[in-house]
């Protein structure tokens, strides 16, 4: 299809995530920035950690739908300017850091460490979201709803989560 994405179209519009997947080079990279900026806008007001799920959920049901009815007229179902998924993935990976310790969704005890830990976890649920190891690839390969989009940026982000959190076990630098 020669006109995706077209903008106009709600379902265009969320799964380029308000047009972020429109940038050059790596649109996949700019939609977790991005994810990872919403985050710090968040942490900001000191949200809970149940308004934080809250949000996380209705970013992966609309991203869901979104992608779904996006993909529907495409040959490639993922294609690359679609990264709502890739901001959902990135949300569950920072569902990583009160396990971490470093913060709690509760009080305002941000610092460094924090910093450092968001950074790891974007950068580790990059390296899973573009690598694709089993069964992250097996998800992709299989799935070509918006469910399956979608689907494996969740599990690259509960691998980036998990990663930061064994790598952490054994050289404990936050």
């Amino acid at each position: 299809m020669s006109d995706f994405p077209n903008l106009k179209k709600p379902s265009h519009f969320l799964a380029t995530f308000f047009g972020v997947g429109l940038l050059p080079l790596a649109p996949g990279t700019w939609g977790s920035l991005v994810a990872l900026i919403l985050f710090y806008f968040l942490i900001y007001f000191q949200i809970s950690i149940s308004i934080y799920s809250l949000i996380l959920s209705l970013t992966i049901i609309t991203a869901i739908i979104a992608c779904h009815i996006a993909s529907l007229e495409l040959l490639e179902k993922d294609h690359k300017s679609i990264v709502i998924d890739e901001v959902a993935g990135a949300g569950v990976s920072f569902m990583f850091l009160p396990v971490l310790g470093v913060y709690d969704f509760s009080s305002a005890n941000w610092n460094e460490n924090s910093y450092l830990a968001a950074a790891l976890i974007l950068l580790f649920f990059r390296f899973f979201d573009i690598l694709k190891p089993h069964p992250i690839s097996f998800i992709d390969k299989r799935f070509k709803t918006g469910f399956g989009i979608v689907l494996d940026d969740l599990v690259a982000g509960i691998f980036a989560g998990l990663t930061l959190l064994g790598g952490n076990f054994f050289i404990d630098f936050l």
